[in-house]
């Protein structure tokens, strides 16, 4: 891989022109999210149909502000909207899916389900992991994120997620259905393991190659304490870690 230009404005405008232009934004995930009331709106409240009225209220205004969270995350792309975007995309999905059982096969739970899906393949996207993490560039340097270690998302990415949707929803609801003992737990043990998951999550919207006038930086928190700059005049290319040798492959 050859490094891409160092002009900002020439980054971004080099080969993204017209509808490429769009596509190469963070417009597809706007779109997507601003879609989802309309989408996965009418299956979620089938699916709360038979739920008490408390339990109805605190679903409903849990998931209009999980949904405006999400959608002003969109609208200022940087590396923290892009750690939102990878929570509310997915979780996204998992309510469409949640609808689907508990209401059975219907249009508008299928419906749901599908349009749940896209979006969370929008959201983890690599194409919307570029824009986000170049949003939080400044001056004269491009970010480029990392991919995500394989061994993370062979489980600990997945955990992390489920352990922050749920440690924000179950105490809320479990209050809202009066089982007091049990809610107040979860929301007491559920909102600091949230907030440490989330964090975790965090990380890996935060491991870049930072492209700079000097040179290329590499910024991993996973792998090294410090970020390091590699000075222009001594790069070459940009690739994968060569087999059978000690070179860390990132």
């Amino acid at each position: 891989m050859t490094p891409p230009p160092l002009d900002p404005a020439a980054a971004r405008a080099s080969g993204r022109d017209g509808l490429a232009g769009v596509l190469a934004s963070a417009w597809p995930m706007r779109v997507a999210w601003l879609l989802v009331p309309l989408c996965l709106g009418p299956a979620l409240g089938g699916a709360l149909g038979d739920a008490s009225r408390p339990v109805q209220l605190v679903a409903s205004v849990g998931t209009w502000l999980a949904w405006a969270a999400v959608l002003v995350a969109t609208l200022v792309p940087t590396t923290l909207s892009l750690t939102v975007v990878r929570i509310g995309g997915p979780a996204a999905a998992a309510a469409g899916l949640a609808a689907l059982v508990a209401d059975g096969v219907t249009g508008a739970t299928v419906l749901g389900a599908a349009y749940g899906l896209t979006v969370a393949l929008v959201a983890l996207a690599p194409g919307t992991a570029e824009v986000f993490a170049d949003g939080s560039s400044y001056g004269d340097e491009r970010r480029l994120p990392l991919r995500t270690p394989a061994a993370l998302l062979a489980g600990p990415a997945e955990l992390a997620w489920a352990v922050v949707v749920a440690g924000v929803a179950a105490g809320p609801l479990l209050l809202a259905a009066r089982q007091w003992v049990a809610g107040a737990v979860a929301l007491a043990a559920g909102l600091p393991l949230a907030w440490l998951a989330a964090r975790s999550l965090h990380i890996l919207a935060r491991r870049w190659l930072v492209f700079v006038p000097a040179g290329v930086v590499v910024h991993d928190p996973l792998a090294l304490a410090e970020p390091v700059l590699f000075q222009r005049s001594l790069v070459r290319t940009f690739g994968p870690a060569p087999a059978d040798t000690d070179a860390l492959g990132l």
